[in-house]
């Protein structure tokens, strides 16, 4: 590592955390950069909260160890460590101002009442709120409460702010302003940010790595579009994004193409991949909707993509889901839950001029690069 290199503000080594007979976290090592938004992404029950009050000191481990800025975290209280938590409930008293809100933590430990106004004065201009300190916390939108929260976290100037759902209370609209104002928040301040999220929208939007969890084991850590392009594993791929998923066996591979039967297909799946399979393995492949291409069977001409496309199967649409920018639809390929395919399309005409509709035969198309092959 060259000293211009990120380097590791947190480091987890085979951190576990039992409940009983229950590991809620099993054996999880992972190195989290100076300076980096991450997120630890997983549906509920996976671990990744206990391990974040693991982190804030809120939970003991039952073996393995923290490590922040090079400082063993194991004798080392809440109180002590240089972290802050803003919760997913935010927690703010409702008898003091915001500005009180924001400088509380700093008058119980004795900061002189000149130095705690400037502090909080200037946490709530990191937040935008700078002009709201004499307001009271009913008052106040979800959204201007959430960021009272974040300023009273930041104010005391942790190297880690570790924050627990903190959207989660938000409206669909609020919610996704409030994404680009932590990122923003987060390249201001330059401190790491880890989030937990159930949403992985909000992951793949906010951070610059995701560590994917699941029965209190890390399943892969990468960056959004690495996870999103490249999953290493079945939960990973159906975990981020919508994604349709081909169980067969490798018949060939070999110069980076590997063939795939697939019982749910009338023919062989071909895909581009540089990934050591055996012939004979199980194997599944992954296809994300928007890349495959659906035309109606005996339109005319193909496209340029579709000319490209070494798999092809028919089928009959089954269902069309409106999103406005998008349609989904879902074709019938074969019987079976594995025969019903998704397709992404966006919108670019009005859903009353879309070229097919239910019922009709269709011809569903994607080249060699657009699955990737998984064994796991």
């Amino acid at each position: 590592m060259s000293e211009n290199d990120p380097k590791p503000i947190i480091r987890i080594n085979g951190l576990s955390k039992h409940f009983g007979a229950v590991a809620a976290v099993d054996d999880v090592s992972l190195d989290i950069m100076a300076g980096e938004f991450f997120a630890l992404l997983g549906p509920s029950g996976c671990g990744k909260s206990t391990l974040l009050r693991m982190l804030a000191g809120l939970e003991s481990p039952s073996a393995g160890a923290i490590l922040i800025d090079g400082e063993d975290m194991s004798r080392v209280p809440a109180n002590r460590r240089p972290v802050n938590m803003v919760f997913q409930s935010y927690a703010v008293f409702p008898h003091m101002s915001v500005l009180d809100n924001v400088g509380y933590g700093l008058k119980v430990t004795g900061v002189p009442a000149a130095e705690v106004r400037a502090r909080a004065t200037e946490a709530l201009e990191l937040v935008k709120l700078d002009d709201l300190g004499a307001r009271m916390p009913d008052q106040l939108s979800g959204g201007q409460r959430q960021r009272v929260a974040l300023a009273r976290a930041l104010v005391k100037r942790p190297k880690v702010l570790l924050l627990d759902e903190p959207l989660s209370a938000l409206d669909a609209k609020l919610r996704e302003a409030m994404r680009l104002e932590l990122v923003n928040l987060q390249e201001t301040v330059g401190i790491t940010f880890i989030i937990v999220t159930h949403d992985q929208e909000e992951a793949l939007a906010m951070a610059d790595r995701i560590a994917v969890m699941d029965q209190g084991v890390v399943r892969q850590v990468a960056p959004p579009a690495e996870l999103y392009e490249f999953p290493a594993s079945r939960f990973v791929a159906d975990f981020i994004g919508s994604v349709n998923i081909f169980e067969g066996r490798v018949s060939e591979a070999r110069d980076g193409v590997i063939t795939i039967d697939a019982p749910a297909l009338p023919r062989p799946l071909v895909v581009e991949q540089d990934k050591q399979v055996a012939t004979g393995a199980k194997a599944w492949v992954a296809v994300r909707p928007e890349k495959i291409d659906i035309v109606k069977a005996g339109a005319g001409p193909l496209t340029e993509t579709q000319e490209e496309a070494v798999n092809t199967v028919p089928g009959v649409v089954e269902e069309i889901t409106y999103l406005g920018d998008l349609s989904i639809y879902h074709v019938r390929i074969a019987e079976g839950a594995e025969g019903l395919v998704k397709i992404a399309e966006p919108n670019f005409d009005r859903a009353t001029n879309r070229p097919f509709t239910w019922e009709d035969a269709v011809m569903l198309s994607w080249t060699a690069d657009a699955g990737v092959v998984l064994d796991s």
